[in-house]
C-alpha cells in the first residue's frame, strides 16, 4: 500500500512545493515525479543517496541531475508532508533554507 503524501498549505491556501514543482522544466519535473514515487512507494524504507536526515523530524528529499534539487519534509501519522523545495546551489543546505522548511514542520506537528 502506497505511503500517503500531503503538501504544506499557507493560510492562503498556497502550496509552495507544489508552485515550485509546477514551474520547473520537463526533464526536471520527471525527475521530481519520478522521487516523490519513490517516497510513495517506499516510504520510511528509502534511504541514502535519495533522502538524508536534516534534523529532528525533517528530511530532504535529493533529486541530483543538471539542477540539483531538495525537497523538506517531515512524517506524522503516518503521512508524508513536503514542506519546503529549493534547488541547491552550493555544496552545504544554506541554513534559510533549512529554517523554513523546520518553520513550516511546526505547523504540522
Amino acid at each position: 500500500m502506497p505511503w500517503q503524501i500531503d503538501f504544506f498549505q499557507t493560510r492562503r491556501g498556497d502550496c509552495p512545493v507544489k508552485d515550485f514543482i509546477n514551474k520547473q522544466d520537463e526533464s526536471t519535473y520527471a525527475k521530481i515525479i519520478h522521487s516523490i514515487d519513490l517516497v510513495k512507494n517506499n516510504g520510511i524504507l528509502l534511504r541514502p543517496p535519495y533522502v538524508k536526515k536534516i534534523r529532528n523530524n525533517v528530511w530532504e528529499l535529493r533529486i541530483s541531475g543538471k539542477n540539483a534539487i531538495r525537497i523538506f519534509y517531515c512524517i506524522f501519522n503516518n503521512k508524508f508532508y513536503f514542506l519546503h523545495a529549493f534547488k541547491k546551489k552550493t555544496n552545504k543546505t544554506p541554513l534559510k533554507e533549512i529554517k523554513i522548511a523546520l518553520d513550516r514542520s511546526i505547523n504540522i506537528i
